[in-house]
């Protein structure tokens, strides 16, 4: 017969090895590496970034965020102004999304999600002649601009990435998600990559912002003389 105190032991036994064989690790994908070496994409199923509004309290080094969640971070953005990942800049009531250490005391990546607002377009890649781009707007709402070959419907900033959803017009009407890498971001520019692709199969798409040109009449009128009014 076993005793009591025996089998409680085994039970614990039992337990601590359930729980080393989970590990404790974060719920991710991982996808196997390709035939060409590349390193393996791993796919976080949750989303670290960090939400919210740029505070009155920002200054040249520190970004203030009020998050959506209600808290106000003092985050340190000297780090990643060194490394360039200070995207769009900041200003007062700006709406930013922000990758910070585990302390939340330093911002690792910062991108302004409303200098990422707008039309942004490049020559078409077919001739050049007209401009082709994507149109990003408030509440997630993205679309094509002079595109029939895609059409673009949602964006969002998850996990430092830019991830549009978009349907490809002559196939099977399937959405497709993909990622972007954010590369830079000013005030006419917006350069990404795409990511998770073999290194062969990278695209980086460079914008500018579209400019809205007003079909003002240009004519300029001679100012009436005397003679006008001779018979």
């Amino acid at each position: 017969m076993i005793h009591k105190s025996s089998l409680l032991l085994l039970m614990a036994a039992v337990a601590t090895m359930v729980v080393a064989g989970c590990g404790g690790k974060k719920n991710t994908n991982v996808a196997p590496e390709d035939e060409e070496g590349n390193e393996p994409v791993v796919w976080q199923s949750e989303d670290s970034t960090v939400y919210g509004l740029c505070g009155d309290g920002s200054a040249m080094n520190t970004l203030q965020l009020i998050t959506d969640t209600g808290d106000t971070l003092n985050l340190s953005v000297v780090e990643a102004k060194d490394q360039n990942h200070v995207l769009g800049g900041y200003n007062v009531g700006d709406r930013m999304a922000v990758l910070t250490d585990r302390e939340r005391t330093m911002a690792t990546l910062v991108i302004n999600e409303s200098a990422l607002l707008g039309n942004w377009v490049m020559p078409n890649p077919l001739d050049g002649s007209d401009e082709t781009g994507i149109s990003i707007r408030e509440g997630g709402v993205c679309e094509s601009i002079e595109q029939t070959s895609i059409v673009y419907r949602t964006w969002r900033i998850t996990n430092g990435m830019l991830e549009l959803v978009s349907i490809r017009e002559g196939g099977a009407e399937d959405e497709e998600t993909n990622l972007y890498e954010i590369l830079s971001l000013g005030n006419d520019s917006l350069v990404y990559k795409t990511v998770g692709k073999p290194r062969e199969e990278e695209e980086t798409f460079e914008y500018s912002r579209q400019v809205i040109r007003n079909h003002e009449d240009k004519v300029k009128l001679e100012e009436s003389s005397f003679d006008d009014f001779k018979f």
